[in-house]
């Protein structure tokens, strides 16, 4: 079920593919959140902890093949675009292999360096048996996640973003069935958790991948398509190896972070686990919109649609803008009643550090809503590097801010909180000037 996203009304077009992709997220996102509220309400808030740190390290670690697969599928849209049927298979070939080998080597290298890692994070020493034993499990089916992202990318390119978000819908109700069904009746802990995680993301992934072998025969690559060009291998290494190093240096940066709220100790490290998986979960929808911007973007700049590129641009900030006031004002005001779903309402000081992180980064989720944006309108133009150097920005100020003012007796945690939104703004100012200045679709002769 392919879409031509370089035909008809452009918003209408835009919202219509962007939203079974945000749906598909924020189902994804359930993954996560099954375990952090199932954890905090059954296993308390050490356990908790051990879980949202775990977290931070998994999507980091994932971010890098993520990122991979996102660059690729930058590659299939472009290719779609120029209806060049070729072209897009021996792409599909080429990337998948490639991304193959690094979720493998990722799986391989957490199993054997999980205890140094645990270190270099500044995991209280009680929380590393948990942390440890959540990861172990949790990265022994990180090939599972591979499948179901590189597939799911790969139609998303071809316009069919309902598919993804149909099998993502019944690993996200089994997930939530085997959490409930490992912790609580069968007390299997944090690992428990993280198998009802394994096998969801299990069935998802594996399912995905037969699905589209078998009923997307024009996505289906023959032998005589399975070449290593030299063409192919730095098309995708360029779209790929950028787009991956964008990923990781965000989530590095926050992995970074994460480090840093560890040394305020457990009650701060609970709270940062719930709020961010919050934080995360509420703003998610602009993010994913910025991915099916992005991939618009592309099939326009395949088929050359200079017009339709610059239309698209003004809807989608009309778009992320008002969805992000709207987010904003509903985050702020209900910071208190958010923290309560994940931690029982007897732990006060974890709900009001929350809290506090909820309301100062609500305030500005205009500003990540708009970053998204040029994150995919760079990447969809052949303009990679830009998204890595607003990323580098955005991530630096966070991370260098909150080192520097949580340092301060007065300021502490605080400048933690408030670094994210400076780095935001600053990261979007560079970003638009850069949109002005280049504009790609226009200039280049491909």
């Amino acid at each position: 079920m392919q879409k031509d996203l370089t035909k008809g009304n452009i918003t209408k077009t835009l919202l219509a593919f962007a939203v079974p992709m945000i749906l598909g997220n924020m189902l994804q996102q359930l993954y996560n959140i099954a375990d952090t509220l199932i954890v905090g309400r059954f296993l308390g808030a050490d356990a908790l902890a051990a879980v949202g740190t775990a977290y931070s390290l998994m999507t980091f670690l994932t971010s890098i093949f993520i990122g991979l697969c996102m660059g690729s599928g930058s590659v299939f849209s472009i290719c779609f675009g120029e209806r060049d049927e070729k072209k897009l298979k021996e792409r599909i070939f080429v990337s998948f292999l490639c991304i193959a080998a690094v979720a493998v080597c990722i799986e391989v290298f957490v199993t054997a360096a999980v205890d140094p890692i645990l270190g270099l994070l500044q995991v209280p020493s009680e929380l590393r048996g948990m942390m440890k034993e959540y990861l172990m499990v949790i990265f022994a089916g990180i090939f599972f996640t591979f499948l179901y992202n590189y597939f799911a990318f790969l139609l998303r390119a071809v316009g069919n973003s309902v598919t993804p978000l149909v099998f993502l819908a019944v690993s996200a109700v089994l997930n939530i069935g085997l959490d409930l069904l490992f912790v609580v009746t069968f007390s299997r802990g944090v690992a428990g958790a993280a198998e009802a995680t394994v096998i969801s993301q299990a069935v998802s992934g594996i399912g995905l991948a037969v699905y589209t072998l078998v009923k997307e025969p024009a996505l289906r690559v023959s032998r005589k398509q399975m070449r290593f060009s030299r063409a192919g291998v730095q098309e995708i290494a360029k779209y790929s190896v950028l787009t991956c190093i964008q990923q990781s240096v965000m989530n590095f940066g926050i992995l970074m972070v994460q480090g840093l709220v560890n040394s305020f100790g457990t009650t701060v490290m609970a709270a940062f686990a719930a709020a961010v998986k919050i934080d995360t979960f509420v703003y998610m929808p602009a993010q994913e919109f910025g991915n099916a911007f992005s991939l618009f973007i592309a099939q326009n700049y395949g088929a050359r649609q200079g017009e339709r590129i610059k239309s698209g641009v003004k809807s989608a900030v009309r778009t992320a803008v008002v969805f992000c006031l709207v987010i904003s004002a509903a985050v702020f005001a209900g910071a208190e009643l958010l923290m309560k779903i994940f931690i029982d309402a007897g732990e006060t000081g974890v709900i009001s550090v929350g809290a506090q992180y909820l309301r100062i980064e609500g305030v500005f989720y205009c500003g990540i809503g708009i970053l998204f944006l040029l994150y995919g309108y760079f990447r969809a133009v052949n303009m990679p590097l830009m998204s890595v150097v607003l990323t580098v920005i955005s991530l630096g100020v966070r991370v260098g801010l909150s080192y520097i003012l949580a340092a301060v007796l007065w300021i502490g945690v605080l400048g933690i909180w408030w670094s994210i939104p400076i780095g935001w703004f600053l990261a979007d100012l560079t970003g638009a000037i850069a949109y002005r200045k280049y504009r790609p679709f226009e200039k280049e002769k491909r």
